[in-house]
């Protein structure tokens, strides 16, 4: 496997504009402590006792005040110099929101292209063919010569995923004559009105062995946690999750809680669906809403013993990390009344999902697999969010974003990393990766919704 590549995080492009507002905010400081100085010392000049030494020793009094003011107002003078910092400070900020809003304007500008694109569908789709065919030529041959290299063409190519699900807002503008959707949040939010999402229910599972009594030491056995939950629900299965309790010698408390992702991929037709692990949720998180599925976690934490100021760390793989994201937005509210600290995903796409500046996310993406690119934007580069992509072709959409196949090897990959944003991920989450005495305690949890 490749070395992977990082964004993000400690060592991302984000953190160096952090670091610009902090040269700002250490000259602004500077020129005004500087300045202070310079006043208290021109009141030095007019000060009643000095202008009394002048009777008695007039020469050496006058040396005393230009030698002041060359100190305060001359070349390289306080004065001078805290007007030069304050200036410095003016340029930092500018610089750093100049960076900001340029790489804003640059998603925002492919957004409106790719919208535009599926807005002009009977246009763009014809001369998008016919490029295909003249650029890469490859693609198709392949396809007539062998039908079923259909899945590892297109996971050799994700970004036509990002295209046309990008364009899927402006097709959705165009055949609904009149509804506007402006963006991939808009028009899953106008898809997720075709799902109920239902009331949450929650209900423990006892006599379950998901070796979750082993204390997490690394990042490995975090990924490991969560691949043995995703394998324990297969398709069909009733949505299960569990959450592990980490308790120290001291007697603080830590939660960790592993999410599977969708194994229902019910259509809109199918009726109500009283699993929570089906490809409504999934609209509906993409749209921006708290779903059941969300409100059912934050149950079972309850049930779990966790408080509202316990650290919480959400694992989830495709869904369940989307899921995850959107209860860290929703921290501290009554949504999602929990401390959550940290989330890690495994081929999620959550790259529109906002969090607060002080939860820190790691997100591990399959370059392969066209799942993270369902959202059809880049993770943003943020000093609290940590992007690493690997490559690992199977061939097949399903190898390509499972974590026994994918997920897993390359999460254990991340124990080795130098990296300053995976090193710097690793410190922030000792409470759940003690390296001391801890006892663990895990639960397992089966949820579901009603009408």
């Amino acid at each position: 496997m490749a070395e992977p590549e990082i964004t993000g995080g400690a060592g991302g492009v984000s953190a160096d504009y952090a670091d610009l507002d902090m040269l700002a905010r250490g000259s602004d400081d500077l020129a005004l402590t500087l300045g202070r100085i310079s006043v208290d010392c021109h009141a030095v000049a007019a000060d009643p006792d000095v202008l009394a030494s002048a009777v008695l020793s007039p020469i050496t009094a006058a040396r005393f005040e230009a030698a002041l003011v060359e100190a305060l107002d001359g070349p390289g003078g306080l004065s001078g110099q805290a007007a030069e910092f304050g200036v410095r400070a003016v340029g930092l900020r500018a610089a750093s929101a100049s960076y900001e809003a340029t790489d804003a304007a640059g998603a925002a500008l492919i957004d409106a292209v790719r919208w535009s694109a599926g807005a002009m569908a009977p246009v763009t789709l014809p001369a998008g063919i016919a490029g295909l065919l003249i650029t890469d030529p490859g693609i198709v041959t392949g396809l007539i010569e062998d039908p079923g290299s259909f899945q590892r063409i297109i996971t050799d190519h994700p970004g036509i995923v990002d295209a046309v699900v990008g364009g899927a807002p402006g097709l959705l503008n165009l055949l609904s004559g009149g509804a506007v959707v402006t963006d991939v949040k808009g028009g899953a939010d106008l898809i997720a009105g075709l799902y109920p999402d239902g009331t949450p229910r929650v209900t423990e599972v006892e006599g379950i062995d998901n070796r979750a009594q082993a204390v997490p030491r690394n990042l490995g056995d975090i990924f490991e946690g969560l691949d043995h939950q995703n394998r324990t629900v297969t398709e069909g299965q009733p949505d299960r999750i569990d959450v592990k309790q980490i308790a120290g010698p001291d007697g603080t408390k830590s939660f960790v809680v592993n999410l599977p992702g969708t194994k229902d991929w019910n259509l809109p037709t199918d009726g109500f669906n009283r699993e929570l692990n089906d490809l409504g949720t999934n609209v509906h998180v993409l749209g921006g809403d708290v779903t059941a599925r969300e409100r059912a976690i934050a149950m079972a934490l309850q049930q779990a013993g966790a408080s509202s100021t316990d650290p919480v760390m959400l694992v989830g793989h495709s869904q369940g990390g989307m899921v995850a994201m959107q209860a860290a937005h929703d921290r501290g509210t009554a949504d999602f009344d929990f401390n959550v600290t940290h989330v890690v995903t495994a081929g999620s796409p959550v790259g529109r999902i906002e969090v607060p500046d002080d939860v820190q996310v790691l997100s591990l993406e399959n370059k392969n697999d066209i799942v993270p690119h369902l959202d059809a934007a880049d993770n943003p580069d943020r000093p609290n969010r940590t992007t690493v992509t690997f490559g690992d072709q199977h061939g097949t959409f399903e190898g390509n974003h499972g974590t026994t196949e994918s997920y897993l090897p390359a999460g254990r990959n991340l124990d080795g990393s130098t990296h300053p944003s995976v090193v710097g991920f690793r410190n922030s989450a000792s409470a759940f990766l003690p390296s001391g005495d801890a006892a663990v305690t895990s639960r397992v949890f089966e949820l579901s919704r009603e009408p």
